[in-house]
Parts: C-alpha cells; sequence; structure tokens
C-alpha cells in the first residue's frame, strides 16, 4: 500500500508547514486504513473524530507539539517535519523509540506472538522482557490483544489490563508499521517521556501544541472530578489551563480537546470552545456505547 500524498505543504527549508484541508480531510475519512496510521489502540483515541478536528486546525505552523500522544491520530494524519512527541507513560515512549529505530526486530518479534492465544496473552504480561525491541513487541502485542486499549498498571508498577479476546489473529499492518518507522525517524524528530509542562517549555510563536489529556466523559457531572483524579487530577487540568494561557500569550497556536464540562469550559472562558461528538469506546458492551460529547478549545482564529 502506497503512502497517501501528504496533507502539508513544507515551507522553505523546513521551516514551517502550511496545511491542506481538503487532503486533510480526505485523509481523516480514510483514518482507519489510511497509511501511516496508528499502531496502537489507545483508550479515549482521536481517530474517530479527526473529520471533526479538521476545521480547528490552524492554517500553518512551524513545530508540532503533541505531550500527550497515546495513539497519535492527529500525528499521523498531519504528518509535520518538525515534531516533538511525549508521553508521560515511560513504556510507551520506549515502544514509539524501538519503532522508529527497528521496525524489522520488531515485527520479527511480533511474528511469534498470536492474539489469540489467551494464556500466551497471560504468559507475556506477567514476564516480560528488558530487551527493549523485545519489550515494545510485547507492548504491542499486549496493546492489540488487550481489553479495549486500555493502559493501565496496579501499585507496583506492572500492567493488568485483562484480555480482550481479540476476532483476528493478524496483530499488525507490517507495511503500515514501517512507514509509521520512516515518519518517527525523520530528521528533525524528538520522541520524549515527561510532564506535559516541561514538554512544552521552549515552545516558540508559530509553533503548534495539541494537548489531549486523559479524561473520562461518561461519568455524572457530580462525581466527574472525583472520578478523574484517577486519570489526570483536577489540579492537573488547572495547571494546563493555565499552560494554555501561557502559550497563547506568546503566539503558540493551542488545540486542546476535553471533556464537556462546565468545570472543564469554565477554565478555558477566554477561547473559543466548540463541542464535538463520538461514541464511547470504553463501554462493556456495544449497546452501551452511546454518543458523548466532547470539547475543542482553540487560541486561534481559524480561515471561515
Amino acid at each position: 500500500m502506497a503512502q497517501q500524498a501528504s496533507p502539508l505543504h513544507v515551507r522553505g527549508s523546513g521551516t514551517g508547514h502550511v496545511l491542506d484541508r481538503k487532503l486533510l480531510l480526505d485523509g481523516a475519512a480514510r483514518s482507519l486504513s489510511a497509511v501511516p496510521r496508528p499502531f496502537l489502540r489507545w483508550a479515549g483515541s482521536k481517530q474517530r473524530v479527526l473529520r471533526q478536528l479538521v476545521p480547528h486546525l490552524p492554517a500553518s505552523f512551524d513545530r508540532y507539539f503533541e505531550p500527550f500522544l497515546g495513539a497519535g491520530s492527529l500525528f499521523f494524519l498531519l504528518r509535520p517535519t518538525r515534531v516533538v512527541l511525549a508521553d508521560a507513560c515511560v513504556e510507551l515512549v520506549e515502544t514509539y523509540r524501538a519503532v522508529a529505530s527497528d521496525p524489522n526486530a520488531v515485527l520479527d518479534w511480533l511474528s511469534g506472538l498470536n492474539p489469540l492465544d489467551k494464556d500466551l496473552y497471560y504468559r507475556v504480561r506477567a514476564r516480560r522482557s528488558e530487551d527493549p525491541v523485545r519489550r515494545a513487541a510485547e507492548f504491542i502485542f499486549l496493546n492489540r490483544a488487550g481489553w479495549n486499549g486500555l493502559y493501565r498498571v496496579n501499585s507496583r508498577g506492572e500492567f493488568n489490563v485483562p484480555y480482550g479476546a481479540p476476532k483476528t489473529a493478524n496483530l499488525i499492518d507490517s507495511t503500515n508499521l514501517l512507514e509509521c518507522s520512516r515518519l518517527l525517524a525523520q530528521r528533525h524528530m524528538t520522541i520524549t517521556a515527561g510532564d506535559f509542562e516541561r514538554v512544552v517549555e521552549d515552545c516558540e510563536p508559530g509553533d503548534f501544541v495539541f494537548f489531549d489529556p486523559p479524561y473520562v466523559t461518561s461519568h455524572n457531572n457530580n462525581g466527574f472530578i472525583d472520578y478523574n483524579e484517577r486519570l489526570f487530577s483536577w489540579k492537573d487540568q488547572i495547571r494546563l489551563a493555565e499552560v494554555v494561557r501561557h502559550l497563547a500569550a506568546k503566539n503558540v497556536n493551542v488545540l486542546v480537546t476535553n471533556a464537556n464540562h462546565k468545570g472543564v469550559l469554565d477554565l478555558y472562558a477566554d477561547f473559543v470552545t466548540s463541542p464535538i461528538s463520538r461514541a464511547s469506546t470504553l463501554a462493556g458492551s456495544r449497546a452501551a456505547r452511546r454518543p458523548v460529547t466532547e470539547t475543542v478549545i482553540r487560541t486561534y482564529d481559524v480561515p471561515s
């Protein structure tokens, strides 16, 4: 499968990007089959709402920052050339680095892992390798065969997501993983683990930051803050809003996806907020996966 045309025009000597919205919308409509596309499943992934995000993107930008990387859906849609990708999950970051540096070795290890083998899933989960490439393959295996793309660890830091009973033995699309590797291994690429505030410290005017912090939308409003403390504390939500205001004052373009909750909206009262809708992916059954509303926050104007 050939790589799709880039939705970004690179300006000058690679110092900036200009968006082609038509190509972006076309790519977003084919996000589940595009190459490259996310090779991981991730709770809260924005892959299925990319068409709703495209109208909110800046017309152009210099560097691209994504401090809550997860599956990287927007990154793989945009495919920028000057990039800082980050996440607080060290094992996730190490997996991206392994795919960038040695995708064929990752694929070799993956070839020996059958996602339909429940016993194998629990053996791998219980005894993780110390080798970084093999460990990355195990991470992909556990992610693809575990329940709903969830990443969760116990008090000892051990991954403890139950088996997800996938319906196919097709663990990974090797062509896609190789294309992801080429994108991740480009010259002006930084992949790092760390707190979101540190990651964006050196942002400059004209850069673009996409914040997609962890949050749950389906809990009732009265318990929203307490429930989300497990994922991303309310103090962190306040800190994120302060970082967004600081970046906006520096003329950095910032886009945030978050819960469509009054408390969250109040934090961003000075900026443009718009609702988006998607199907819930965390419910235990398809019948319970009702549409949920989230919000998009941006600090800049977009072409009408």
